[in-house]
């Protein structure tokens, strides 16, 4: 039966855009069916679904008991996207584990665009990379843009928010780091084990933790006119990525 969503519903549901909101609740949203179904066969705690049609999810039928079928008109009201897709469901924000640094890290220095977060979470997926430690000023990986964006590998990836600084005084494994003077990475030896750190789009590493880099890495330019000013992150981290992998 078709419910209608009371005031106090809609209110919750469009909070969670922002991150304040999320603190607060424990909750973030997840749209699109294939995404919800990723997260509903993982660890992830489904708190509620809002849909428009029976969600037939045979690997995980307490769902069912979540489920709350809506109108079209009310998935517009509380959606984030401008079509929305047939379901939006609220889970709650999981503890992560400890960082491993038995094996190879990605870390973010200051990632602002949710797009750029969200698609080097499935790199990490993709490439097998079990941590992604970010900087306190990286975008949220709650962030309804950055939870599209991974396709549902954020439940196979473990994210952790970190002072980056203090984080990277305290390995005791190989730091690398993307410059544009760096050593070309197709000439080096790559361990299978370390931290590599990815920069700001605009501004690429930060100085303090520039200081904190023991190998400087680049991916060199092969174009005649070599009037590119930089790669997208995103792209970067799957070239580093495939030939950490290589190696």
């Amino acid at each position: 039966m078709v419910q209608s969503l009371s005031k106090n519903q809609i209110k919750l549901i469009t909070s969670l855009k922002q991150k304040k909101y999320r603190l607060l609740h424990g909750f973030f949203v997840v749209e699109g069916i294939k995404t919800i179904r990723e997260l509903l066969n993982s660890n992830m705690e489904l708190h509620t679904l809002y849909t428009t049609e029976r969600f037939n999810n045979a690997a995980n039928p307490d769902s069912y008991n979540d489920e709350i079928l809506i109108s079209e008109t009310d998935l517009k009201r509380i959606s984030f996207l401008t079509t929305p897709n047939k379901a939006l469901a609220i889970f709650k924000i999981p503890s992560f584990n400890p960082i491993d640094t038995s094996e190879l890290i990605v870390a973010l220095d200051d990632i602002r665009d949710p797009g750029n977060l969200g698609t080097i979470i499935r790199l990490c997926d993709w490439f097998g990379v079990k941590d992604l430690v970010c900087s306190n000023e990286t975008v949220d990986c709650f962030n309804p843009k950055v939870i599209q964006a991974t396709m549902g590998s954020i439940t196979r990836v473990n994210i952790t928010y970190v002072d980056l600084p203090a984080f990277l005084k305290n390995v005791d494994v190989p730091i690398f780091g993307t410059f544009m003077d760096g050593e070309n990475v197709y000439n080096k030896s790559l361990p299978k084990k370390g931290v590599l750190v990815l920069g700001n789009e605009a501004n690429g590493i930060s100085k303090d933790i520039e200081v904190l880099i023991k190998e400087k890495i680049a991916i060199p330019r092969f174009g005649n006119i070599q009037a590119a000013e930089s790669l997208n992150v995103a792209t970067a981290t799957a070239i580093l990525l495939s030939e950490f992998r290589r190696s």
